[in-house]
């Protein structure tokens, strides 16, 4: 039997998150997602006048290709990849997958290879199309989430269509404080750190580009940061999970990075180019329904209470000037079942064991 809320997703997705029009060309990208869910976007991309396009990916054949990845082979694949996205106006991605860590065991070489030429066909879907990615709910996520299967696609289904709109004018409230604001200060424990976001644009998440959504992000000043963070969402990268990550910074660096027995693979992450020992986000997350990391980021980032602060490439809309191949979202939350901790800007508490305390802000703590 069909589900209704899939066609309810896809709507949202085609006519609020994308917000296609007629005569305008869209890739829908599948991995690991049934049929179901493709049929439903090309139908209602159709419904509005616009021109689907479809790419189908399996998991293991990606994982494949990834463990033998040549330059002369990526070069060749991503020279096709971006002219087929230069013909874009935007881009929806359904990422499923029964397996989280399936390229866990793809050596960082080949990874790093296939991400240095992957990142011209990103910049350009990121800068110059509409898109909207999410994940796609299975076995494993709600296993990952310690839920039934059924219980997880209700859950799922309620985060992803969430009334986004409500939350604007509280989420552009945040926006406006932001982009006032020079210093930060976060505290909480293990997490000392203070930085600036002087004359960098705040930007608003509300339901446009990822879906579950519920963040307003912008970056610090590149070389600002200082102190020390201690992360307590699990969280996963390379398709290796991780634990417990703490990090210390001077002037901007991270100087220290240790996550207990994967802490060699966490260094040599950092170490993939000069910008990702550098923050390139800073985001405050706020949505009602996600309480609990489940190793998931477009999830983890948007747990209520929640802040990410995100070594590597910082988006062009709010940029800090850094650039590196490595966007790795990082999760703390601030909740009182989660140790609680403070959000200071230019020395006025704004946000307290994961609550704002400014009423404008208020409809953001759901």
């Amino acid at each position: 039997m069909h589900d209704a809320r899939i066609d309810a997703l896809a709507r949202q997705l085609v006519r609020y998150s994308t917000a296609l029009k007629k005569g305008e060309k869209v890739l829908i990208d599948l991995f690991d997602v049934p049929d179901s869910i493709g049929i439903a976007l090309i139908r209602e991309a159709r419904a509005k006048g616009a021109l689907p396009f479809i790419r189908i990916h399996q998991s293991r054949l990606t994982r494949e290709m990834l463990s033998g990845a040549e330059e002369a082979q990526y070069s060749v694949l991503t020279k096709h990849l971006l002219a087929e996205m230069k013909d874009m106006d935007a881009y929806i991605a359904i990422r499923g997958g029964n397996n989280i860590a399936e390229n866990s065991d793809v050596p960082a070489e080949r990874m790093k290879l296939a991400m240095k030429h992957m990142r011209p066909v990103l910049d350009h879907r990121v800068k110059k199309t509409k898109w909207c990615v999410l994940r796609w709910p299975s076995a494993s996520m709600a296993q990952q989430a310690g839920m039934s299967t059924e219980a997880f696609e209700d859950f799922y289904f309620k985060v992803c269509l969430l009334d986004y709109k409500a939350l604007v004018p509280a989420m552009n409230a945040l926006k406006k404080l932001m982009d006032k604001t020079d210093q930060v200060h976060i505290k909480g424990p293990g997490t000392d750190l203070r930085f600036s976001i002087k004359d960098i644009p705040a930007l608003t998440s509300g339901g446009n580009y990822n879906v579950p959504d519920g963040e307003v992000f912008t970056s610090p000043v590149r070389d600002s940061v200082e102190g020390v963070i201690q992360y307590n969402a699990p969280t996963i990268y390379q398709g290796i999970p991780f634990d417990s990550i703490r990090l210390e910074f001077s002037k901007g660096r991270i100087v220290k990075a240790e996550a207990g027995a994967k802490t060699k693979e966490l260094n040599k992450i950092l170490d993939s180019d000069e910008g990702a020992r550098y923050i390139g986000e800073f985001a405050l997350g706020f949505h009602p329904h996600i309480l609990e990391p489940m190793r998931d980021i477009l999830f983890d980032e948007k747990i209520a209470g929640s802040f990410h602060f995100t070594p590597g490439q910082a988006y062009e809309d709010a940029d800090n000037g850094n650039r590196s191949q490595v966007h790795w979202d990082m999760v703390c939350i601030q909740r009182p079942d989660y140790g609680g901790g403070e959000i200071w800007f230019d020395g006025k508490l704004i946000r307290k064991n994961g609550k704002f305390l400014v009423k404008a802000l208020e409809k953001l703590n759901g």
